[in-house]
């Protein structure tokens, strides 16, 4: 299921610089998660496994069978909306995973992807989106107008694009020392830039539900992207110092603005 991945010189310099001691596997299948099972293979690989939980009053009662899941003691790896590249400290060393998916894609995005991985690694930040949030989870629940799965992808955008705002100083700084990265990255938001500025008219027009704009808007902030409103207010200096706290007030006006 996991092979060792090899990593091409400029990738190597970034694991070095973020994260020196992980490992990269590539995996046989795709997956969303990971069995326990199957990621309990892991254990052959690093010197010792230690799985998240979180305590149950952070979930809302209608939270996805799959949240509930992560929360409790089973070894939890990979979630949806996590991309083709997976990382966990739940193992030590800690572990990236490169899913099957990737297959066919230019190497120089999966090189990026890889070193995304890396800084946010080396950031010390959740791994999931329940651990940004912790016991305000409920109240962004309350916030967001959605089923419990649109709910679920707002937050893990919400998330996402709180990385972003860390991240993207870092790959802007690629430019002289890791220029290839930083073509890499350049070329990723450039591509993005056309769907982002079209976001209003397609949920206007009921093309592009708003958990999957919010995911998209999220996702362009890592790579410096100027966002429509009201996603522009969540690429500001003050959702990254103040994080749950301003997203959940984000949200909540949001969605009043969008009941008017």
């Amino acid at each position: 299921m996991f092979d060792s991945r090899d990593l091409s010189s400029p990738v190597e310099r970034v694991r070095d610089e973020h994260a020196p001691t992980a490992l990269v596997f590539d995996c046989e299948r795709d997956f969303e998660t990971l069995s326990p099972s199957v990621a309990s293979d892991l254990g052959l690989v690093v010197d010792s496994l230690e799985p998240a939980s979180y305590p149950a009053e952070w979930l809302p009662a209608d939270a996805p069978a799959l949240l509930s899941k992560y929360a409790g003691s089973d070894l939890t790896i990979g979630m949806p909306g996590d991309g083709s590249i997976v990382w966990t400290r739940q193992t030590d060393p800690p572990i990236v995973l490169v899913k099957a998916r990737v297959e066919g894609s230019p190497e120089s995005f999966v090189d990026f992807l890889l070193t995304e991985a890396f800084v946010e690694l080396g950031l010390d930040v959740p791994e999931h989106f329940l651990g940004f949030f912790e016991d305000d989870y409920p109240d962004l629940d309350r916030a967001v107008d959605l089923d419990p799965g649109g709910t679920y992808q707002v937050a893990a955008a919400l998330f996402d694009g709180w990385l972003g705002l860390q991240t993207r100083e870092v790959f802007a700084s690629w430019t002289e020392t890791n220029p290839d990265l930083a073509d890499a990255w350049a070329d990723a938001g450039t591509r993005l830039e056309e769907r982002v500025s079209g976001l209003p008219r397609a949920v206007a027009r009921g093309e592009t539900d708003f958990a999957d704009a919010a995911e998209l808007a999220c996702a362009a902030i890592k790579h410096d992207l100027e966002l429509p409103a009201p996603f522009d207010a969540l690429a500001t200096d003050a959702y990254r110092d103040h994080g749950p706290e301003y997203a959940i007030t984000w949200a909540r006006k949001t969605f009043d603005a969008l009941a008017e």
